[in-house]
């Protein structure tokens, strides 16, 4: 009888963590071993302290969908209430077109000056709209002085397009969609922040001293650069794939994945910078303050604000919830229901509108806020299927496995910044169209009309290119 021979196994060996400063010269997180013994604890703290600083940009992009809510003629707004809210919804446009078209550089600034050197800019950048507005924002400001303002708090719409790709740099795969998604849900949680914070600024403070909140911020700016100092690392070897952005223009399913992002990420964001506004336009009567101004009834913005922070509190919550799902069931098919969804709320929210019920109205636009956040999760855990369904398909036809997954990956996250640059001009679009609903019929029915036609667009397109039996279907998507 021949005894079994053991064969000896290659123990897995942890590269050395090499660093000069704050630049790791070795990172390796697939490598179990230097995951265990290092790497996961650096990771952990740079996601601390990556969630701390993005939250803080979120809230900062946010800032004027709660300023809107302070204004009043004495800061250079019409007194005629349909221009009025005409003026007050550009405020909020602004930011959001800016912030968008940020996204993409600040993606690309990861690798050109590190993920620990950019955080610490980016942080620092929030103070220029944080004290133009301690200086500025007074009685007797003229519209165009509030648009400039407004302008300036786009920085924070970049953040988190640094911040993902950053931290996409430090996990590995496996443990790449809860990482990416703390950070993301984190991130969001600052657009519900900023309205609290808001909220306590007005219920102590008063509507005439809108400042106070910018005092609230600017240590906490402070507070996240020095965080992102102390507690992150740059890593050398992260570089920006060449041509990635431009190559993944060049194919089809960027431009789907970017559409339908709109509707997701654009409506999350767009509904809330918007959603004060229109409560505050779409019911006045219901937020009266006691006693009248002039002879006339005046909204009190502290009714209002009690309302505005529980959209985007559920819509950022909700978040993982859509990953989930779509690692349970498919991203495609998680997407497609999830805009059959949207479009029923919207249609909640019209019905709500033509027979004045708030509490109708109220229940539909946050249902709509929370399949904003499911839909967020589900498009974003389709990006990396697509690629990795199409790299299969090229290793079957006989292309090499490790080229063909190494290009899914480099199109997958070159595309996650592109869809999320596109996505958020959704918002934009949002406050466009309530602005044009409100100047021309004094509510925004036009403007639910619309988002019901879309979202109806977005699972028509979801069902034909993902969905529908053919050919060129990808599986696993």
């Amino acid at each position: 009888m021949t005894e079994a021979v053991e064969t000896p196994t290659t123990p897995v060996v942890a590269p050395p963590l090499t660093a000069r400063g704050r630049w790791l010269d070795v990172w390796d997180p697939e490598n179990p071993t230097f995951w265990e013994r290092t790497g996961a604890k650096i990771a952990r703290r740079n996601l601390v302290a990556s969630i701390f600083t993005e939250h803080i940009g979120f809230s900062i992009w946010s800032l004027w969908s709660v300023f809107v809510l302070f204004l009043t003629p004495a800061y250079g707004i019409s007194t005629d209430p349909k221009q009025a809210a005409a003026e007050k919804f550009l405020l909020t446009t602004l930011p959001t077109a800016i912030g968008a078209g940020a996204r993409i550089p600040y993606t690309l600034a990861v690798a050109k000056f590190g993920g620990r050197n950019w955080t610490i800019v980016s942080a620092l950048l929030l103070l220029v709209p944080c004290v133009a507005v301690a200086v500025a924002l007074e009685p007797g400001t003229s519209y165009g002085d509030l648009l400039v303002l407004a302008a300036l708090a786009g920085f924070g719409g970049g953040n988190f397009a640094s911040s993902m790709t950053n931290i996409n740099s430090f996990y590995p795969q496996r443990l790449k969609g809860a990482a990416l998604g703390l950070n993301a849900g984190g991130g969001n949680l600052g657009v519900a922040a900023v309205q609290l914070i808001g909220l306590a600024v007005l219920a102590t403070a008063g509507k005439a001293h809108p400042r106070v909140l910018v005092g609230v911020y600017i240590p906490l700016i402070v507070l996240a650069a020095l965080a992102a100092a102390l507690l992150m690392n740059n890593i050398t070897n992260v570089k920006n794939e060449k041509h990635a952005m431009r190559d993944v223009c060049r194919d089809p399913h960027t431009w789907v994945m970017s559409f339908l992002y709109i509707g997701t990420f654009g409506s999350f964001i767009g509904f809330g910078f918007a959603f004060g506004q229109v409560l505050q336009n779409q019911f006045p009567s219901h937020f009266w303050a006691s006693g009248l101004v002039k002879g006339k009834h005046v909204v009190d913005p502290v009714h209002v604000a009690y309302l505005t922070f529980l959209g985007p509190l559920v819509g950022s919550l909700i978040r993982p919830v859509g990953g989930w799902l779509a690692d349970k069931v498919g991203g495609a098919k998680t997407t497609f229901w999830n805009f059959v969804l949207m479009a029923a709320s919207a249609t909640v929210v019209l019905v709500a509108s033509l027979e004045k019920s708030l509490v109708l109205f109220f229940i539909g636009f946050i249902a709509l806020f929370a399949f904003t956040g499911v839909g967020n999760g589900s498009t974003y855990k389709m990006i990396p299927a697509i690629f990795r369904s199409k790299a299969t398909l090229l290793v079957d036809a006989g292309a090499d496995s490790v080229a063909a997954e190494k290009e899914s990956r480099r199109f997958a996250n070159a595309l996650i910044g592109i869809a999320g640059a596109i996505g958020a001009f959704g918002g934009v679009l949002v406050n466009v169209a309530f602005r044009q609903s409100f100047l021309s019929n004094q509510n925004g029915n036009a403007a639910y009309i619309g988002f019901i036609a879309f979202y109806a667009v977005c699972f028509i397109v979801t069902w034909f290119v993902y969905l529908r039996k053919s050919p060129s279907r990808l599986a696993g998507v």
